[in-house]
């Protein structure tokens, strides 16, 4: 199973080196990563999707606390969350495929960010499964660049029983 751990950490330089050290002495891959600063100063959110059963991110769980800059682990793979990727796509076109590849893009609600002679470059976010969805519907066509970000999710707030905790 794949879960989504989000991790909150100072923001200082090596953390991530750390981080990305201890998944892999232990052997385990990290199938996503993106880092970007969190609501407070000087911390940063580590979003990663990694792999593994949930014996095995506990253990993840448990080895990441040991680090020292590191404030706070969560798996929030079964939380309500909402999570996002962005993907850009570049993809070939004649005169008979550039409408459906509009038509196509449009249904996904992505858009046309770039326009070559040959080739149309386009941008979708949404759900990791959309973004799948949209790629492989794209793959007949021609598929000549893909550049993805890693799953970036915070968790739903939910207004009755969640208080706002912050660190530091």
């Amino acid at each position: 199973m794949k879960h989504t751990l989000s991790v909150l950490v100072e923001n200082e330089s090596g953390v991530l080196t750390r981080i990305a050290g201890l998944f892999a002495r232990r052997g385990f891959n990290i199938e996503s990563l993106s880092v970007g600063p969190a609501e407070q100063k000087n911390i940063s959110r580590i979003t990663m999707v990694v792999p593994g059963d949930d014996k095995t991110i506990e253990q993840l769980t448990k080895q990441l606390y040991k680090l020292i800059n590191v404030r706070k682990v969560q798996d929030i793979t079964t939380l309500p969350n909402v999570g996002r990727e962005l993907m850009l796509l570049k993809v070939r076109f004649t005169e008979e495929t550039r409408t459906e590849i509009m038509d196509i893009a449009k249904v996904f609600n992505a858009r046309i960010v770039d326009l070559a002679s040959k080739c149309l470059t386009i941008e979708v976010t949404g759900e990791p499964e959309k973004i799948l969805a949209l790629e492989q519907l794209l793959q007949k066509f021609g598929i000549l660049e893909i550049a993805k970000t890693g799953k970036i999710a915070l968790l739903r707030h939910n207004t009755q029983t969640s208080t706002i905790q912050y660190i530091g």
